[in-house]
């Protein structure tokens, strides 16, 4: 091998840049050098010539000379470490001086480490999480939800009645929510709950307007006023309708009480404020703005402070709604499972207050695959995996904390992004990137610090293409991992045969499909493949696509006579396989068992497709009296009740 490229490969394993990888074929494939050189500057690391590698790898081999420890230390509880004289400061204020070994008995938690060099954060995290109790549940898109009170859209008072009901009612045990972070309060709304604005905040388009303090203090006039603000709601929803009509109305609530700010929640308060002025995306603002540490930021923040206050009350008011909804659901093993996206918009609030702890120019997404054959790009910014580090992982410890406040558990979505993201240089197609690897024993461990002081379960979302040690580090941690019925295949055997259910693995959270995946009823009557034609998104002739959805049927009904579950009711045999699975978790979705066809989201689509739109066809009142409901969970139930 060439030298350069010998030294461009070394300065790349320092910043945890792949220069080669196995692909879903499992093939290697080498990573252009000039991607590498590109994803480097990401870094700030000038890989452009010969000279400056080398002068860039003599810079990281004399920051390791001279440093004895990395800028966080994540240990697990039992665990100790040489670092030589130092001084532990404990999270409780109290301190412990070590001659050589860092000890095995410190208490978990938020610590520092002080030698005469260096001070670097130190997380003592648990080895492993506890169980997680068996139950079936629910897989809730909170938007589609409909009820007498509600505008337009689903929101927390409707997340509240679900849990309620579907534990006293149904006997059910966890609900698994859509991502419930915050948007920028502009125009248009965004749509996708897996692109917010920032992911340590809630959204308030999801606020019951009429469950709010201020409105029960109100006088009637004004409640009446309120009131008239309701949207119509006769099909697809409105996002934009719905947060104008509930922006108005919260705006003749406020009570002008100027609310206590953190300064995190200040910080987005002030962002919420300026895009209300300048626009959603801050990358578009006046160049002054762009920094939250300018001057010019200080002043508008206190020519805005009556609006920066209104936003502040609005999180204020997420955090009541939603502690009511997981109060509601006190009666469940589990709870509330809050679904955690994998990233943030690019121009949100979240890479506006946290600069370069992002790599601000990169997109997140996939290489090449059978089903992806150019690749994807999910226009996320990634963090910067050294930032991290440096910050103490804080960052990513507080977007944990935004989501655990409220919740009985998380589902991290793409739970392979602890351990590497698929990194697109500016300017280059999804094909044209690299993986960029994480710490995942600190990522893992600061995960599991979190959700053990919060008491809360954890979920991996580790469908597709995903290394083997992820899913066997996820259970080796008391973390779930996913198992959806279209994707139990043995892809070991010809013809890629279903898994039987019992077979799954018994830590994962089990079900028939997902939100990116067509319904049971749109799978069966090949509607998935209609609206794909209809699209032009099909590689081939819509004949042949049609033929392969109904041989993937005569798979699965093959499959249930092999299982001796009768199949003249294909949505009830469907729920029965699914109650046969050894998983600890059992879900389905609302729209499975009342018939909905068209699936919530169709990747590949922004709008051409309603994504994220579709309402139930049903109100929350008329689900838990459906005939339908009652029967399809017969099974579910049996498998794992609520009461032992």
């Amino acid at each position: 091998m060439h030298q350069d490229l010998v030294d461009l490969t070394a300065l790349a394993d320092a910043y945890g840049v792949a220069t080669r990888y196995e692909n879903a074929e499992q093939r290697e494939v080498v990573v252009d050098a000039d991607v590498v050189v590109a994803v480097l500057a990401q870094f700030g690391v000038d890989a452009s010539t010969p000279e400056a590698i080398r002068r860039e790898l003599d810079a990281v081999r004399e920051t390791r000379e001279r440093t004895l420890l990395p800028p966080t230390l994540v240990l697990r509880e039992g665990t100790g470490y040489e670092t030589g004289e130092a001084v532990v400061h404990l999270e409780d204020g109290t301190q412990r001086e070590i001659e050589r070994f860092i000890p095995n008995d410190l208490p978990l938690g938020w610590h520092r480490v002080v030698t005469a060099d260096q001070d670097v954060t130190l997380a003592v995290v648990p080895a492993r999480l506890p169980e997680v109790p068996p139950a079936w549940g629910w897989m809730v898109q909170l938007y589609a939800l409909r009820s007498a009170e509600s505008w337009g859209a689903g929101d927390y008072g409707d997340l509240a009645v679900m849990a309620r009901r579907s534990a006293h009612e149904l006997g059910a045990g966890v609900l698994l929510v859509n991502p419930v972070q915050a948007i920028s309060p502009t125009h248009p709304v965004e749509r996708s709950p897996y692109s917010p604005s920032s992911r340590r905040f809630a959204n308030p388009l999801y606020l019951r307007v009429t469950a709010t303090k201020a409105f029960a203090e109100a006088d009637e006039a004004t409640r009446d006023r309120i009131r008239a603000l309701k949207p119509d709601s006769p099909g697809l929803i409105d996002y934009d309708a719905v947060w104008t009509a509930k922006l108005a109305a919260l705006e003749l609530l406020w009570p002008r009480e100027i609310p206590d700010l953190d300064p995190a929640l200040e910080g987005f308060a002030t962002f919420s404020a300026l895009a209300e002025q300048h626009g959603s995306d801050w990358r578009d603002w006046p160049e002054p703005l762009r920094d939250p540490e300018s001057p010019e930021v200080a002043k508008a923040g206190k020519e805005l402070a009556d609006r920066i206050a209104f936003h502040g009350w609005l999180q204020h008011l997420c955090r009541e709604q939603l502690d009511a909804a997981r109060k509601a659901a006190g009666d469940m093993p589990v709870g509330i499972v809050h679904d955690l996206p994998v990233g943030v918009h690019p121009g949100g609030a979240d890479t506006w207050a946290l600069g370069d702890t992002f790599a601000p120019r990169v997109r997140v997404g996939a290489p090449p695959d059978a089903f992806s054959q150019q690749g994807q790009d999910w226009n996320l910014p990634p963090w910067r995996p050294d930032r991290l580090a440096e910050l103490g992982y804080a960052p990513f410890r507080d977007v944990l904390r935004g989501v655990l406040q409220y919740a009985d558990g998380v589902r991290i979505d793409h739970v392979a992004g602890l351990w590497r993201l698929w990194w697109i240089p500016p300017g280059e197609p999804p094909s044209r990137g690299t993986y960029v690897h994480y710490d995942a024993e600190a990522m893992m461990g600061v995960l599991a610090l979190e959700a053990h002081r919060a008491g809360a379960v954890v979920v991996g979302e580790d469908l597709g293409t995903v290394e083997p040690e992820v899913t066997e580090t996820l259970h080796e941690r008391g973390v779930l991992s996913s198992a959806v019925l279209w994707f139990q295949r043995d892809y070991d055997t010809p013809g890629h045969p279903f898994v039987p259910p019992a077979a799954w693995d018994p830590e994962s959270m089990a079900s028939i499909t997902t939100h990116d995946l067509p319904t049971v009823a749109g799978w069966l009557d090949g509607e998935h493949v209609r609206v794909r034609a209809e699209l032009g998104l099909l590689d081939g002739p819509p004949e042949r696509e049609y033929a392969s959805a109904r041989a993937e049927r005569e798979a699965l009904t093959d499959f249930l006579d092999q299982q001796g579950i009768p199949h003249d009711d294909m949505v009830s045999a469907l729920h029965t396989l699914l109650a046969s699975a050894a998983s600890r978790l059992l879900l389905t979705a609302p729209a499975d068992v009342v018939g909905e066809r068209r699936q919530p989201n169709l990747p590949g689509t922004v709008g051409e497709y309603p994504n994220w739109r579709i309402p139930l066809p049903v109100t929350v009142d008329e689900f838990f009296t459906d005939e339908r409901v009652r029967r399809l969970i017969t099974t579910l139930r049996a498998a794992r009740p609520l009461h032992d």
